[in-house]
């Protein structure tokens, strides 16, 4: 199984791109734990509450692990979480860090902020420079990841096109 993560700034479509992925291949996604988790929680969260989310994120990505499907697609990984602590608190908590290191990925979809941005009260940085800053945050964490990734761009149909064709040349599969 081939896992496909798909990362980049808030209000990007990685969630509608993640299931429109897992429709087109017949799998699953992993959705967002930190969505759920900040909703039970008012949308307050304190540094602490961050490697909570990061062992339910986990959790939910073993769980779908078992229901995939030639691939698995992740709307998220740990590194969201590692620019999340990094930006609000200056620091990541070394679980997170180690889990980085250990789990492995076959390829990365970065979402850029062509997508207008969506106000929901959960989302933190709605201001062009800042997403713009968090773009090129996630675009160099791909780059140094070792891992294949392709930047997508455009409407949810071509982000849909452009990543579909990208999962199918890479992983042969249909």
């Amino acid at each position: 199984m081939k896992k496909i993560v798909v990362i980049g700034p808030e209000s990007t479509g990685k969630s509608t791109l993640s299931a429109d992925l897992a429709k087109a291949f017949n799998t699953v996604w992993v959705p967002e734990f930190a969505r759920d988790y900040l909703i039970a929680q008012d949308g307050f969260y304190e540094e602490e509450d961050l490697l909570t989310i990061a062992k339910g994120q986990l959790a939910l990505e073993e769980e779908a692990g078992v229901n995939a499907k030639d691939i698995l697609v992740c709307d998220t990984d740990l590194y969201v979480l590692k620019v999340w602590s990094e930006h609000k608190y200056g620091r990541c908590d070394n679980w997170i860090l180690e889990q980085i290191a250990q789990r492995k990925y076959d390829l990365y979809l970065l979402t850029y902020i062509d997508v207008t941005w969506e106000d929901d009260p959960l989302r933190e940085h709605p201001d062009e420079e800042m997403r713009n800053h968090f773009y090129n945050v996630y675009r160099d964490i791909v780059m140094n990841s070792g891992v294949p990734w392709i930047d997508v761009r455009g409407t949810e149909t071509e982000r849909l096109s452009a990543a579909s064709l990208a999962i199918k040349n890479m992983f042969k599969v249909h």
